[in-house]
């Protein structure tokens, strides 16, 4: 998922997967794109959440545990954002922290929500296959006897 800023220029790049294992989990991993292109881009933040308890999505470069690769070559300094994510058929309501040194309009703000809540619909995105849809997406079996 590319996320845009209002000149539709693609500025990140969020992807999310299911990792099954030990840990029945979601991975995430986002990137800020570089110049036009959207093949590569500057790794910025990258984990791992427990798809039954969710988790959070911190962007924090003063954090030693988020490798040190990316750190290096980010241009990411100190304190980007936060938000909680609940698991899989919980509500969530995610309150999103963001470093004030990376806000300096309403749309930078915005962007940050936005990516929040791509990281939320991730969880029920990467749900698997063999879960039982929700009622309203099922086909009634007994109408279609009659």
């Amino acid at each position: 998922m590319g996320l845009t800023s209002a000149a539709e220029k693609p500025w990140g790049r969020l992807e999310a997967w299911r990792e099954i294992g030990a840990v029945d989990g979601l991975g995430d991993k986002f990137e800020l794109v570089t110049d036009n292109s959207t093949s590569t881009g500057v790794p910025i933040a990258e984990g791992t959440m427990s798809t039954k308890q969710g988790g959070k999505l911190i962007i924090d470069r003063r954090v030693s545990g988020q490798g040190e690769s990316p750190a290096r070559s980010s241009p990411v300094k100190g304190f980007v954002m936060g938000s909680s994510v609940e698991g899989e058929g919980k509500v969530s309501k995610p309150v999103v922290h963001v470093g004030a040194q990376h806000v300096t309009c309403m749309a930078d703000a915005a962007l940050f929500v936005a990516l929040s809540a791509a990281i939320d619909l991730s969880v029920d995105a990467c749900q698997l296959f063999s879960r039982k849809l929700r009622k309203e997406l099922c086909h009634d079996d007994q109408s279609s006897l009659s």
